[in-house]
């Protein structure tokens, strides 16, 4: 009798020995196990997908033989600027393309004195030649081809030509009457004199465009204007 109950204390002390040694196993186990899900789970995640870079929008085309109104930054003129100068300028109106402003009014635009000839004392007339050479649109420069404005005075040659020669025979008349051939002799001389000065003083314009003054020009070539 007392020999079954050492057996069966025996079986119970190995049971609990199992037990106790089974769990921390177990207990490992089901702590890798979330770490394996969770691995898992990791490598599988889908990366975020990359945004689309949207593309540019495509140039806005201003066709040649459009015009560009600009008022002058500055005066210009056939005495007093030469060939070669540059002038300021700013967009009088703006500039559309299919209903929508492509170069607003105010736009900053530059340029270029082509010729520029001051009035003859005598003979020859006065001319101013421009061009329009670049034009600036949200920042960036852009080279422009456009038509040319061209202002000319004549010039009075043949009206001063006419004063010196009537100056000489008037001078030549009361030469005459004064003293005979000797005296119209002197009179031409003095006349003519007088006809020379009365030629430097008949008024003659140079050509004068002032500050503000407004000048049209048509491109001759298509702009392309980025938005």
């Amino acid at each position: 009798m007392r020999t079954r109950s050492l057996y069966a204390l025996t079986l119970v002390l190995l049971f609990a020995l199992a037990a106790c040694s089974s769990k921390p196993a177990e207990t490992a186990s089901s702590s890798a196990a979330p770490s394996s899900a969770a691995s898992n789970t990791g490598g599988s995640a889908p990366a975020p997908a990359a945004t689309p870079t949207p593309a540019p929008a495509p140039p806005v085309v201003v066709p040649a033989g459009t015009t560009l109104t600009v008022r002058l930054g500055q005066e210009i003129g056939s005495k007093i600027s030469s060939a070669g100068d540059t002038f300021k300028a700013t967009l009088a109106d703006d500039v559309e393309v299919d209903g929508k402003t492509v170069i607003p009014a105010g736009t900053s635009a530059k340029g270029t004195v082509v010729d520029a000839k001051p009035l003859g004392k005598i003979k020859g007339g006065a001319l101013l030649e421009v061009r329009l050479s670049q034009i600036t649109i949200d920042g960036i420069d852009h080279s422009i081809d456009t038509t040319a404005v061209e202002r000319t005075e004549k010039g009075k040659g043949k009206r001063t030509a006419e004063i010196a020669g009537g100056g000489a025979a008037l001078g030549g008349i009361i030469g005459g009457i004064a003293g005979g051939g000797k005296g119209a002799a002197i009179g031409l001389l003095a006349g003519g004199g007088a006809g020379g000065a009365g030629a430097a003083y008949t008024g003659n314009k140079e050509i004068v465009l002032p500050a503000e003054a407004a000048l049209s020009f048509k491109l001759k070539a298509p702009l392309e204007v980025k938005k």
